[in-house]
């Protein structure tokens, strides 16, 4: 696993607050609730709301963020 089980417990969305898991390819972070995706790159997560993407819909790609930065 990229990142350890203690820091997926403690790591939350930075736009709604919400829990974080881990994608099954584990390339990023994905938000329950606004469904953002942060990447994860050299196993560090950058939980930046401006390198975050949107998921359309469980199973599809995910997409950039339409907010301004």
């Amino acid at each position: 696993m990229v990142i350890p089980k203690y820091a997926l417990d403690i790591l939350v969305c930075p736009v709604c607050k919400s829990k974080v898991e881990l994608l099954a390819d584990e390339s990023g972070l994905k938000c329950i609730s606004c469904r953002r995706v942060y990447p994860i790159r050299d196993e560090i997560p950058v939980m930046l709301p401006e390198e975050a993407t949107i998921a359309k819909e469980p199973g599809n790609a995910p997409q950039k963020s339409a907010e301004p930065a």
